[in-house]
């Protein structure tokens, strides 16, 4: 029986996955096997000694303290794609209200409550102050080609905009995803210098943070529209403030505005809304429970953000699943350690991601709790767990 913990609301069609005959959930499990959130800023919260997995139901993971998962051996999974669909309709949305000036226009509209018949007339001489572009035919760049990306990219194509992808790390089915009237940039400023609109779907990382910075900017097309529904960290706010006033950049869509950038003209600041639909959510926590369960129950990973990606189909009635320091003949030392006591590896699958690496291995026959203590002292060892089918 395993124990989860949730650390916030998540969709029953998501927790429904995880059955009651073996998986017991409640949010205040002291000491559980998994854990499943959304936004709950679990930096500075103690990791319960017998936590296994978190399984964050949403892509982003900077409210969950990788770096101390990691050091314990505790898996981290994310999910990606879940809400892409919902990202990628507040994107066009934000293409729109930034392009046709609406949002103005309908707070206008209603500042004429009160004005009884001279409405139509004030509406008709009013309206000109809030003309903007069609889409149509103009250049979309994307930078960031993952399934956000991606779908962004193809619905404007489908919109009948030009489309200019950049992503040095485009995944093989990202690529296949990708429709081929988008264009591929060699270069983020080749991507960038002649577009009407960028949009941001790059993850924030240190090599990410700030990387629309004035420097960037100043190869902008004049009157640049800039959507950012990936991280506020990667604009430099200063910097696009400074654009906005000076014309480079006609409207900076943020979906997470900080103080300095409200109340600005040309920022149009979106609360954080990227997946807040029902369909997200229910997706996002579908897609959490479906890797939980398949690690806690299984062993094995997919979506980790700080394990490898590690799969195979359960060949025997054991399988000890390992994870160790990213260091030479940790493998070597492990099946050295079986073949001592006798025991026959059936199927083993090792795979590795900086630093950490992360072992399958099916066993035919048993295992003593003296052979596991030798693998578990074995220099680099993080976590081992024995699962029996």
């Amino acid at each position: 029986m395993f124990t989860i913990k949730t650390l916030n609301e998540i969709s029953s069609q998501g927790l429904s996955l995880l059955p009651r005959d073996r998986f017991t959930i409640s949010k205040d499990e002291e000491n559980p096997d998994g854990i499943i959130l959304r936004s709950f800023k679990m930096h500075g919260m103690d990791l319960p000694p017998g936590l296994k997995a978190v399984a964050r139901a949403g892509a982003g993971t900077n409210n969950i303290p990788i770096d101390a998962c990691s050091q314990k051996g505790i898996v981290v999974f994310n999910t990606p794609g879940a809400n892409a669909n919902s990202v990628k309709e507040l994107v066009l949305t934000g293409m729109f209200i930034s392009s046709r000036k609406i949002t103005e226009s309908i707070a206008w509209s209603q500042g004429l409550k009160g004005k009884g018949s001279e409405v139509p007339k004030l509406v008709e001489s009013g309206k000109s102050n809030f003309a903007g572009p069609e889409i149509l035919g103009k250049k979309l760049a994307v930078v960031g080609l993952g399934a956000i990306g991606v779908m962004v990219a193809n619905a404007a194509v489908a919109l009948g905009m030009e489309v200019l992808g950049y992503d040095p790390y485009i995944s093989v089915e990202s690529a296949w995803g990708l429709s081929r009237a988008v264009q591929r940039a060699g270069s983020l400023e080749g991507c960038i210098g002649d577009a009407d609109f960028i949009s941001l779907h790059v993850p924030l990382l240190d090599s990410t943070t700030e990387m629309v910075n004035a420097s960037l900017l100043a190869k902008m097309r004049p009157g640049v529209r800039i959507l950012n529904f990936a991280r506020g960290e990667l604009v430099d706010t200063p910097a696009i403030l400074a654009a906005l006033q000076g014309g480079r950049v006609s409207a900076y869509v943020i979906d997470f505005p900080t103080d300095e950038l409200l109340g600005v003209d040309g920022v149009i600041p979106i609360p954080h809304l990227g997946a807040s639909t029902p369909e997200a959510e229910e997706n996002c926590a579908i897609m959490a429970a479906n890797q939980l369960r398949n690690y806690l129950d299984l062993g094995n990973i997919k979506n980790s953000v700080n394990f490898p990606d590690c799969e195979m189909d359960f060949t025997t009635g054991l399988r000890l699943t390992i994870s160790n320091r990213n260091i030479p003949n940790m493998v070597g030392q492990i099946t050295t350690v079986l073949a001592q006591e006798n025991i026959n590896i059936a199927d083993l699958l090792n795979r590795h991601r900086g630093d950490l690496a992360y072992n399958i291995i099916d066993l035919d026959g048993d295992i003593s709790e003296v052979a596991l203590d030798k693998v578990r002292s074995i220099e680099g060892i993080i976590g081992l767990r024995v699962i029996r089918r």
